[in-house]
């Protein structure tokens, strides 16, 4: 057995192969040519077919289902808005494990019972708010369910209650810690740690964030597909998530291919669920792009551990050959002096060419924009060999989200 997977895993998984062809009409359908019984090692394994979420769409509204409809308490749909939408379904087990995951996480962003958590992700079909809430209710601690929006009532809130700990996407936690800091409502607010998820970030938004709201901040990971947000999330030592594979498995493949790659290759995160029992998944594409980190984590935790999301394999966008992500984007903003985290990119076909255009936000004075332009331009064609237009704009100028932060948009097709 490679050493990327645990006894425990493959006793899980061997338990899952056994009998679901029997249980999921979606997996009979998918395995129809293969017999799942047959799978004796990890070789075997990784050559069953990948699951995504094309399959899923096509299995609307219940095929998904692994259990009776009389034992389904929950069903939960994906943050998408376009396409038919993907329906899971959760048995009374499935919100517990979650909830059991989620605490974790909070444990091991140093969360105590005694802490006060204001939650903004959204609730409703979307997996977010409530798992952020169930999470919070087992460890003890007190929720404050507000949701997105309604910016002034949520610091109202966050003053009068005293929250410790804020739950949020980093799009949304930007916007309150820029409100709090054009308010000068720093002194009144008592937050001590960000637990944020949703959408990746960089280096320089985060530590925006985290200088202007006084916090420490922890990345949280999940998807709708795979329980919700509370599958993973960092430590104290701030660098790879801690993934609970005593619930998943976790394999990095060639985006590509479909090939399974060496554990420290990056690749496309794939997910097994290992005791799911409403939607249990094999082999999902999670479309998020990270890698395995190998070692041991000072924390001394011995889950699986990976790295901090480079994008999603969806993400990308192609001009003039080159394969760009926003994390491209975001590393050079962070190698450039005056240039904030916030940027948009926009691209175009014209005069029969390309051209690609980042606007970027800057407190920089009129007299030496240009030259942060400049800079910016330079580092971008230094990382991706490609020329953009760089422009510069006032802070505040781009627009802000309280769920996830649109960035690229490509205006050839």
């Amino acid at each position: 057995m490679a050493q990327n997977m645990k006894d425990q895993q493959w006793l899980q998984i061997t338990k899952l192969l056994a009998d679901i062809k029997d249980k999921s009409p979606f997996y009979s359908q998918k395995f129809a040519a293969i017999d799942p019984r047959d799978v004796h090692d990890l070789k075997d394994f990784q050559a069953l077919p990948l699951t995504d979420k094309d399959d899923l769409r096509d299995a609307y509204p219940l095929k998904l289902a692994a259990v009776p409809t009389s034992e389904i308490v929950r069903i939960h749909s994906s943050s998408g808005t376009t396409g038919t939408p993907v329906i899971i379904p959760y048995t009374a087990q499935d919100v517990m494990d979650w909830a059991i995951m989620f605490k974790r996480c909070y444990e091991y962003a140093g969360v105590t019972k005694d802490d006060i958590i204001h939650i903004t992700p959204g609730y409703g079909l979307w997996t977010a708010g409530i798992g952020f809430q169930a999470g919070a209710e087992l460890l003890g601690a007190m929720a404050i369910p507000m949701g997105p929006g309604n910016t002034d009532k949520q610091l109202q809130m966050m003053i009068d209650l005293g929250s410790t700990v804020l739950g949020a996407t980093s799009s949304y936690a930007l916007l309150l810690a820029e409100t709090i800091a054009e308010r000068g409502l720093a002194d009144q607010i008592k937050l001590r740690r960000g637990v944020i998820g949703s959408e990746r970030w960089g280096e320089k938004m985060r530590n925006r964030i985290a200088h202007e709201l006084g916090v420490e901040l922890y990345d949280i990971y999940g998807l709708t597909e795979i329980y919700g947000p509370g599958i993973g999330i960092n430590c104290e030592y701030q660098s790879a998530m801690h993934c609970w594979d005593d619930y998943i498995y976790c394999e990095i493949v060639n985006p590509d291919t479909g090939e399974v790659v060496d554990d420290g290759v990056s690749g496309e995160l794939v997910i097994t669920t290992l005791r799911k029992e409403g939607a249990p998944l094999i082999r999902y594409r999670t479309r998020d792009l990270t890698r395995i980190v190998v070692g041991d984590c000072p924390c001394g935790s011995t889950h699986t551990r990976i790295e901090a999301l480079i994008g999603r394999s969806d993400d990308m966008v192609k001009v003039k050959g080159v394969n760009i992500f926003p994390a491209h984007i975001e590393e050079a903003l962070a190698i450039t002096d005056h240039a904030s985290s916030e940027y948009q990119v926009m691209i175009d076909h014209m005069y029969g060419r390309d051209i690609m255009t980042v606007f970027f936000e800057t407190a920089a004075t009129k007299e030496i924009r240009a030259d942060v332009e400049t800079t910016l331009r330079r580092n971008i064609k230094d990382k991706l060999g490609l020329s953009v237009i760089a422009k510069a704009v006032d802070l505040g100028d781009l627009p802000r989200s309280e769920k996830k932060t649109r960035r690229v948009f490509d205006n050839r097709y």
